[in-house]
């Protein structure tokens, strides 16, 4: 990355042999290779041997770089100290360390970082001591792509909340952050072992950020990055931390070759979670919350176009041959991978037709995978190799559900997973968004359905409703705000976010401060992107706020959020 110097290289000795401590200068040069980053050639004195070790030295310097923030104390939620951490996904770790940055190179790694005194240092390692002057050393054992390095360093401190976990965060948060995990983790820990096989990674930690980190989570081994909108106070929002659970099986140690394929690590991510969700909180919760999942992909669909490139399973990304081909996948971020590869992988339960059949299956894929990079060619090669009764009924080209076609045709998924047990959830939501879109309030029949009992995804699901029957008459959501202050005033984000959509597509100008607020108090890309959408597809007067908001709030968004919030207010995002 060109926020990289690199100032010198060199061949050291073989460990314990004779030769010049400071090793073998080597000459180096940067080479043309994307937009997102150049290649680092170095000339090493002669061609090595097939399987010789080589110990290459390397000294650079890096920081002003997009995979590496750095807060201010106003952008952290204590507000006293600043705070630094990496985000490697996609290919941002080449602005932190040379490395070879594509998830198809697996290795270990080991760190020594020294920091100023009232800071902690941690890192995305299987083990981890701090040693005198403030430096922490750290080892992951088990190999690993490169965007999976992550370091965090900041006033943090730590509590307990299981035998194999510990959550972090700053002061402020600890105890909140106790509070709503204490307990939680270990339970879905252990599905995820009877479902998927061993946890490999020794502990599993969670660091809540600073509310300006741009993701959900993000799941770096051993310690999973959440955002703190997590802490909603009542456990509404712990699913969240199930996905990146499921990762330590899909996608951490089962790895996509390349970013085009993402829906490999995604996509199986998303099954596994939603199995794990079944054996916890029952079948009817989790079709509901997937029904949210394949809303958000609509809603996605609609705004690109279905026939959109990115719409694919298998999205062209790497650069071929010429400096400018290629897309960065940073850019390529959507909903597809997510739920057309669920749609995918749910699809080949179902032409299983057997559950613990499919279960044992994905058992089997992580054994023969694990610590490996692969292709969608592996996967469904495997597939086919583990139910030879399938291959030989050639159920990869069924006319309509080819395997060919969910990879390289765009679009809306072929088959879609049964979500009809979510209905005894739905179908009330369904009726009372109905009641709510009508040009006359029926208020008897409003007030005779008890809210007060349903979970987050229940209540969005009822938000999504509403959304998608808005503009609502003249003054009907003025009257949904009073009736239930637990959505209006909610200090759940996925409620939020919604609350603030239909705000806007309502114009509802009384509550436009609630959207402001909510932009200010997070900088979560999720929840960021669709209200700047939002606005600037609405009146003047929400064109005006998303000016004013982005003005205000530009200097605490992540840099790439900052970006795309350019790009959607014609700003002209920067490279």
């Amino acid at each position: 990355h060109p926020a990289l110097s690199v100032s010198r290289a060199a061949l050291l000795p073989p460990p314990g042999g004779p030769g010049d401590a400071a090793g073998q200068a080597l000459p180096v040069e940067s080479r043309p290779f994307a937009s997102y980053g150049s290649a680092l050639h170095i000339a090493l004195p002669q061609a090595p041997r097939a399987g010789q070790l080589l110990t290459l030295l390397i000294d650079y310097e890096a920081g002003e770089g997009p995979g590496v923030c750095w807060l201010s104390p106003e952008q952290t939620a204590g507000k006293q100290k600043p705070y630094m951490y990496t985000q490697g996904q996609a290919v941002l770790n080449r602005s932190f360390f040379p490395c070879f940055d594509t998830p198809s190179v697996k290795f270990t790694y080991s760190a020594t970082v020294k920091v100023p005194e009232g800071f902690t240092a941690v890192m995305s390692a299987t083990s981890w001591e701090k040693q005198k002057d403030n430096t922490f050393v750290f080892k992951m054992s088990q190999p690993i792509p490169s965007y999976l390095i992550a370091l965090v360093v900041g006033d943090i401190v730590s509590a307990d909340v299981g035998p194999r976990s510990r959550v972090w965060a700053e002061p402020c948060l600890i105890e909140a952050a106790k509070k709503e995990y204490d307990g939680v983790i270990e339970e879905f820990l252990v599905v995820g072992e009877k479902l998927f096989g061993p946890y490999v990674w020794g502990r599993y930690d969670i660091l809540f950020m600073p509310p300006s980190f741009p993701f959900g989570g993000m799941e770096n081994p051993c310690l999973t990055f959440v955002t703190p909108c997590l802490l909603a106070g009542d456990r509404s929002l712990v699913d969240v931390i199930i996905h990146e659970i499921s990762h330590s099986w899909f996608g951490n140690l089962v790895t996509n070759a390349t970013w085009g394929e993402f829906w490999l690590n995604e996509g199986f991510t998303m099954y596994a979670q939603r199995r794990i969700s079944t054996e916890v909180y029952g079948l009817p919760y989790t079709c509901l919350e997937a029904a949210t999942g394949r809303a958000l992909l609509r809603q996605h669909m609609d705004a690109t176009g279905e026939d959109h490139p990115l719409n694919k399973l298998r999205v062209v990304i790497e650069p071929v041959f010429s400096f400018f081909l290629g897309i960065n996948p940073d850019d390529t971020y959507n909903e597809t991978p997510y739920e057309k590869g669920y749609c995918f992988v749910s699809y080949l339960a179902h032409l299983v037709g057997n559950q613990s059949k499919f279960d044992a299956f994905l058992q089997a894929y992580v054994n023969r995978f694990k610590f490996q990079s692969i292709t969608a060619d592996d996967t469904l090669g495997f597939f086919l190799e583990y139910f030879p009764e399938l291959k030989e009924k050639g159920v990869d080209s069924i006319s309509g559900f080819e395997f060919d076609r969910w990879l390289n045709t765009p679009g809306w998924p072929p088959y879609l997973p049964d979500l009809s047990p979510g209905q005894q959830l739905m179908r009330p939501a369904d009726e009372l968004a109905e009641l709510w879109a009508a040009d006359s309030l029926n208020m008897e029949a409003i007030e005779a359905v008890d809210i007060t009992g349903w979970r987050t995804y229940q209540l969005v699901y009822f938000l999504d409703q509403v959304l998608q029957k808005s503009p609502l008459p003249e003054g009907n959501v003025k009257r949904l705000s009073k009736m239930y202050p637990k959505i209006s005033k909610a200090q759940n984000a996925e409620l939020r976010l919604r609350w603030c959509q239909i705000i806007l597509k309502n114009n509802l100008e009384a509550e436009y401060s609630k959207v402001k607020d909510f932009l200010h108090s997070q900088g979560k890309q999720k929840y960021t992107l669709p209200l700047y959408r939002a606005m600037w597809g609405g009146s003047e007067a929400t064109r005006a706020l998303a000016m004013e908001t982005f003005s205000a709030t530009a200097p605490q968004l992540h840099v790439n959020v900052q970006n795309y919030v350019k790009k959607i207010l014609g700003l002209g995002g920067a490279e």
